[in-house]
Formats: structure tokens, C-alpha cells, sequence
């Protein structure tokens, strides 16, 4: 059964590629292939990709610098392949935008898996019903998945987004690495301390706090984190 979403893969290994694009297609993915970065910026102005399959190590530009890139005119959910074991990897590449990470050689099923979460986080299909929330000066569409300040909009991704959400569900609360990892459907069976860190260090740089002056989003020693900015609905 065609779940209608479609799917960009970037890989440049010429079996590994058109076997996960099968694979994609046997799930009921429209999966589309692309071998580098400017096929991918070919395919993206033919096609609305749902989300991009983005492997590490590319001929040219390589995957990090084109999730970079990506993420300064688009929100499209990224989950990266990489195949260097090392967390450093993994790190800077939540820190230039992806959603996710999956380590090479994968699990097929694991793969099909960590798809559909994202999928889930990024469904912005339109509800009967909008529920907006607003918080020291931004106001968050928590159905659509939009952020604006003084009717400027705050561009995150769907991990941040989701992220914000749980915060917004509670605000006043410690709430634990781990809460928070399950809460925004991110948990990895893979996962490491540093990767909610490292999603938190961006949501809070869009949403203004800096190292040195954290207001919204502030840390509790040994415990978590906790949301402090007053939320009401708008």
C-alpha cells in the first residue's frame, strides 16, 4: 500500500543505492535516487520530497555540508547514513540539521523505522481544529509546526520542533534526557547523552538563549532540563 510520501536518496554507492530505493518502494515509499548534491538540487526542483536520505561521505560536496546548506531554505526532514562509528560524526551532523542518524551497515527494518518516526513528527497535514500556544514574545502553531516572533517566522526542523512541543506540554517541569528523548519520538536504540544536548543547544540558539544566558530553556544540574517562560494559549 503507497503511503504517498516520497522519499530523495543520496547515495553515491552503486549497489547500496538502488537497493535501499527498493527497499523504500517495496514499503510503499516514492523513492528517488540522486548520486550527489546536484542531482539532489535537480530532484528537489522537480519533485516535493517528504524527506532526504543523506549519506555522510559524497563525491564532491559532502553530506554535511549539503544538510548545512539545505537547512538555510528548507525544513525538509533529513536522516543521515554515515558510515564512521565515530560520535563526533553524529554530533555534527544534528548540529548542521539533521533530524536523525543511522549508522552503516543498518538494519533494513531499522531503517524503515526510523523513517516513519520522522514522518510522524513532520506530518503537517491540516486539522479541523489549531491549538496555538504563545511564550516570551513567540507564538507556536502546534499543529501546522510554525513558530513566529513579531509575526516573523523561526525556521526549525521537525526534531527541534518536536522537541519545543514536549517543553511547551510542560513548562515549569524538570524533565529528563531520557523523557525527552521518548516524548519526541528521538529515541535511538543507539542513543548517546549528547545527542538531546546537541538538539537542545540548537532549539535554544533559535529561540534566542546563548551559552552564557539561557532564559527559556535552562539546565538543572544532574536532572535535566526545564522550560521557564510563562505558556498560554492564543
Amino acid at each position: 500500500m503507497s503511503t504517498g510520501k516520497k522519499i530523495g536518496i543520496v547515495e553515491d554507492d552503486p549497489e547500496l543505492g538502488p537497493l535501499t530505493r527498493d527497499l523504500l518502494i517495496r514499503e510503499g515509499f516514492d523513492a528517488y535516487l540522486a548520486h550527489d548534491g546536484r542531482e539532489l538540487d535537480r530532484l528537489l526542483r522537480s519533485e516535493t520530497i517528504d524527506l532526504i536520505l543523506l549519506d555522510l561521505m559524497l563525491p564532491g560536496e559532502d553530506g554535511l555540508s549539503i544538510c548545512r546548506r539545505l537547512r538555510a531554505t528548507r525544513q525538509t526532514p533529513i536522516l543521515m547514513l554515515t558510515a564512521k562509528s565515530d560520535d563526533i560524526d553524529k554530533i555534527i551532523g544534528l548540529e548542521v540539521g539533521a533530524d536523525d542518524y543511522l549508522t552503516k551497515p543498518f538494519n533494513p527494518r531499522e531503517l524503515i523505522a526510523r523513517i516513519r518516526a520522522i514522518l510522524r513528527r513532520s506530518d503537517t497535514a491540516p486539522k479541523l481544529t489549531q491549538r496555538c500556544v504563545a511564550f516570551d514574545g513567540f507564538v507556536a502553531d502546534l499543529n501546522s509546526m510554525q513558530v513566529t516572533k513579531n509575526g516573523d517566522e523561526v525556521t526549525m526542523t521537525s526534531g527541534e520542533f518536536a522537541l519545543l512541543k514536549v517543553f511547551l506540554d510542560h513548562p515549569g517541569r524538570v524533565l529528563s534526557r531520557d523523557l525527552l528523548m521518548d516524548e519526541s519520538q528521538n529515541r535511538n536504540t543507539d542513543s548517546f547523552d549528547r545527542t538531546v544536548d546537541v538538539q537542545i543547544s540548537r532549539l535554544r540558539a533559535k529561540l534566542g538563549d546563548t551559552p552564557h544566558r539561557s532564559s527559556i530553556i535552562k539546565t538543572v544540574r544532574n536532572a535535566g532540563y526545564i522550560f521557564t517562560a510563562d505558556v498560554r494559549p492564543v
